[in-house]
């Protein structure tokens, strides 16, 4: 029997554990028959669909670790600031949507980065003077923090007399007045009363996103938050929706949200939530339990207090949003029900608590093969490097942070002094340690793009546009090599998602997701410039470029 696809004429990166290569690639109803040239000849027959690579590279289709499609999406449909870099173009852009959607009630959308603005918040005043009749939410790029206007503060009745909640901060001015900026779960003053999204519009966002990650070669992911929060809404019924029509050609693990705000009882909801939530090639499987916050905004939790920017120690020390009490509990108990948990850990004491309740599931439980992981991993102690690979924890990277940008200069360096700042995003000293790499991208929070990540942790340094300042690698002994970072965002997020055995290298008997670049920056040593021509799920195309 002749194969349906054959990819021949360039190298292939398969991405297996001696992360061989070879020269041609066989596919017969959607998996691999056949590798290399002279097995793949013999298939080639009248009705065969031949992909001369022409030199290129062949790979396994990325998969994301850590993302929020449907957010992402409804970005892109929505105000989206995420592509404008200064204060200038942030403005035009919000006024010309303003200008542009009359009709609705709220300007909705984000994407903003704090390093645009001075001591990285900006004001409602400025939003008053664009759009000074409609309320506006505009999370910013890590959805940690969001820009609104006096429209909406007065909606909400957020006044100098407003506390701050538990979980978060209204940032304010001289005289105590909010000045436009809410942080963590201050946010959800206001963002509680802004209409709920139609399924509809989340399946619109949803389509918009999967097209945009598929042309970046993404072909399978973990959605980090199934329900609500900070603008991205509960995603669980679009799913349902698309995976059992077929249009979901993505392969997708959802991450259930945990609400801070509540304990164990939620558990036997979540539990329901998992059984309904599987259909075509979706399954909520994972548990997403946000441990903490960002620095930037003095939430991420650190063993010892946040500097002032001058060396002195403050009176702050971030927010763990689940106690160490409940998360004691509950990690053992969803352990125990066969859930994966997916955490955000981001400042070294938040990254501890994850890794402290994880051994106490595995005291009272014993070890599994639940593959719980740590997204961002920005600050981890030294003492606890080599806890993740002893625990069995994946380290869930988002290698695009580790850079001496703007924000790291600005924002984080003096606030977090020595000698945490050297602690930072270690990677190199996770690999030597033998924990097991994923990759992902917090995406909309930062571009999804696979290959200007990877050019960050191969160079430690940002890719090309990323920043203005940056003159040096940012703790250049954390370098990761570009084929470990390729099997990590590869093979390392499909042994996150359980779907090893299926895909995430090119092997025969797997299934052929596979994606076609336009060089091959093993060879080239351009990994940021590097561009996807093709992109084929169970060997059908599901996105070309015009050039392809």
């Amino acid at each position: 029997m002749y194969a349906d696809l054959v990819f021949t004429g360039g190298p292939v990166f398969t991405a297996d554990t001696v992360r061989s290569r070879t020269d041609a690639v066989a596919v017969l109803n959607g998996r691999i028959v056949a590798v290399g040239s002279p097995q793949v000849a013999e298939l080639i027959g009248p009705s065969t669909e031949v992909v001369d690579l022409a030199g290129r590279l062949l790979i396994p289709g990325f998969q994301d670790a850590h993302i929020h499609p449907v957010g992402g999406g409804m970005e892109l449909l929505r105000c989206n600031l995420a592509d404008s870099h200064d204060v200038s173009e942030y403005e035009a852009v919000i006024a010309g949507y303003a200008a542009e959607h009359p009709d609705e009630e709220w300007i909705l959308g984000g994407g903003w980065a704090m390093a645009a603005f001075p001591g990285g918040t900006p004001t409602a005043a400025a939003l008053d003077r664009l759009v000074p009749e409609r309320p506006v939410f505009l999370p910013n790029r890590d959805h940690h923090s969001a820009w609104v206007n006096s429209v909406a503060l007065a909606a909400a009745g957020i006044t100098r007399d407003t506390p701050d909640p538990e979980d978060g901060r209204i940032e304010r001015d001289a005289d105590g007045n909010p000045s436009g900026v809410l942080h963590e779960g201050a946010m959800s003053l206001v963002e509680g009363l802004i209409p709920e999204p139609t399924t509809e519009e989340i399946v619109e966002g949803l389509l918009a996103g999967q097209a945009y990650l598929h042309s970046l070669g993404i072909t399978g992911w973990q959605d980090a938050i199934i329900g609500v929060y900070s603008g991205i809404p509960d995603a669980g019924e679009a799913y349902l929706q698309v995976a059992g029509d077929g249009r979901l050609t993505a392969r997708v693990v959802g991450a259930l949200w945990w609400d801070r705000t509540a304990g164990a009882e939620q558990i036997p909801g979540l539990v329901a939530r998992r059984e309904r939530l599987q259909a075509g090639r979706f399954r909520a499987t994972s548990i997403k339990i946000m441990q903490d916050g960002v620095p930037e905004n003095f939430t991420a939790a650190m063993t010892y207090p946040y500097e002032d920017g001058c060396g002195h120690a403050t009176d702050r020390s971030g927010i763990s949003f689940v106690p160490v009490e409940v998360l004691n509990q509950i990690v053992p108990e969803l352990d125990a029900l066969g859930f994966q948990l997916h955490f955000h850990g981001i400042g070294d004491r938040a990254v501890r608590e994850c890794l402290d309740a994880i051994e106490l599931a595995i005291t009272r439980n014993g070890r599994n093969d639940q593959r719980h992981h740590i997204a961002h991993l920005q600050v981890v102690h030294p003492d606890d490097v080599a806890r993740l690979s002893q625990l069995g924890v994946v380290a869930n990277l988002q290698p695009l942070w580790a850079t001496l940008d703007e924000q790291m200069a600005e924002l984080n360096l003096p606030f977090l002094g020595e000698p945490r700042s050297s602690w930072q995003y270690p990677f190199g000293d996770l690999l030597r340690h033998g924990t097991v790499l994923a990759g992902g991208s917090d995406w909309p929070v930062t571009t999804p793009n696979p290959f200007h990540a990877m050019h960050t942790a191969v160079t430690r340094q940002s890719a090309p546009g990323y920043s203005d300042q940056e003159a040096e690698a940012f703790l250049e002994h954390q370098k990761l090599d570009l084929a470990t970072i390729m099997v990590a965002y590869t093979a390392g997020s499909a042994f996150v998602n359980h779907c090893e055995d299926e895909v995430g290298t090119i092997e025969v008997g797997k299934l052929a997701d596979l994606v076609v670049l336009d060089s091959d920056p093993f060879a080239t040593g351009d990994i940021a410039n590097t561009k996807v021509l093709q992109t084929f799920v169970e060997g059908v195309r599901v996105y070309a470029a015009d050039q392809a």
